[in-house]
């Protein structure tokens, strides 16, 4: 099976994971095995890799890659918000690292039949998890029209989301929507005629929301951030990518967080008790260089942060 996906900010995700040859490390997303395959050459016959994913396609091409490595490469299907029931499952308590490539890959986004792009046809899908039972088509065509203003406001940040839903709500009622060009169209139809040529694409916003609805990604970003950094070991760090702004807010407030944790008013004495986990590495995002901005496009709006344990 093709799977074709760059991994974007390689050798930085290397450099920030630290990597110790015996040590145990969780791809939270393992895609085509692209970071995966980084971190598995770089351990020993004592290191151990765990990698993640909901995708079945990636699942099998990532699994043919572990095989043929001869490492201690373990590849699981799972959703990354359950990282702590995978670790428990498997008896392991701490881990050296953990990294997380947020959103969709280039696979999926390629793939007209998963229904991810706007710019090429496919029906209505999105869904990571093939076997999910909410595809984008239930969204779009049974969704009411503030529920979907919500969502694109919400998960797209964009601007026209009240006239954009009531669009869909009317003209589904005709014929409801089945494809993903036909639903671009539609969208673009919706926004105001200046708004439709601005540099990206009118339905990107809205697309990104109804793909985030689908796969309930940030709720899992959340549960991943707070439940992984526990299950660190002292010394051990967790990198994340993220590649649009409400992601990158969710890592850079929850590492805070964990950083400093303290509810009590600045100018008095603690008494919360809440005591903090370790330390940012990154004060500011560390983002594609020049050189990988050339070759791989999807890296223009990827931003790594990185939070280490300290017991």
């Amino acid at each position: 099976m093709e799977f074709t996906h760059i991994p974007v900010l390689f050798e930085e995700c290397m450099q920030a994971l630290n990597i110790k040859p015996d040590g145990i490390y969780v791809d939270c997303t393992a895609g085509g095995g692209g970071h995966s395959g980084g971190i598995a050459e770089r351990l020993n016959e004592k290191g151990m890799l765990i990698s993640l994913d909901k995708d079945d396609e990636a699942i099998a091409v990532c699994r043919a890659k572990a095989e043929a490595t001869g490492k201690n490469w373990k590849v699981v299907k799972s959703d990354f918000s359950e990282i702590a029931a995978v670790l428990d499952d498997m008896n392991i308590d701490k881990v050296d690292g953990i990294l997380a490539d947020l959103g969709v890959s280039s696979h999926q986004i390629d793939t007209a039949e998963r229904g991810f792009s706007y710019a090429v046809d496919g029906p209505l899908d999105m869904r990571m998890d093939g076997k999910q039972r909410i595809s984008a088509y239930e969204v779009v065509n049974t969704y009411d029209a503030k529920r979907l203003e919500d969502i694109f406001r919400l998960y797209g940040e964009e601007r026209f989301a009240g006239r954009i839903a009531a669009g869909i709500v009317r003209d589904r009622l005709e014929k409801p929507f089945t494809t993903t060009t036909e639903l671009a169209k539609a969208i673009a139809s919706y926004m105001p005629s200046k708004a439709r040529y601005e540099d990206q694409h009118p339905a990107r916003r809205c697309f990104q929301a109804i793909r985030i609805e689908v796969n309930h990604e940030l709720d899992s970003v959340r549960t991943l951030l707070q439940e992984g950094p526990k299950r660190l070991s002292d010394g051990g760090r967790m990198a994340v990518i993220s590649f649009h702004s409400l992601e990158d807010r969710i890592v850079k407030e929850e590492f805070r967080t964990l950083q400093d944790p303290c509810t009590c008013p600045k100018d008095l004495p603690c008494v919360c008790g809440k005591k903090s986990l370790g330390k940012v590495i990154t004060r500011k995002p560390v983002t594609a260089s020049e050189e990988e901005l050339k070759i791989n496009n999807r890296s223009h709006s990827a931003k790594l942060r990185v939070f280490e344990r300290k017991d």
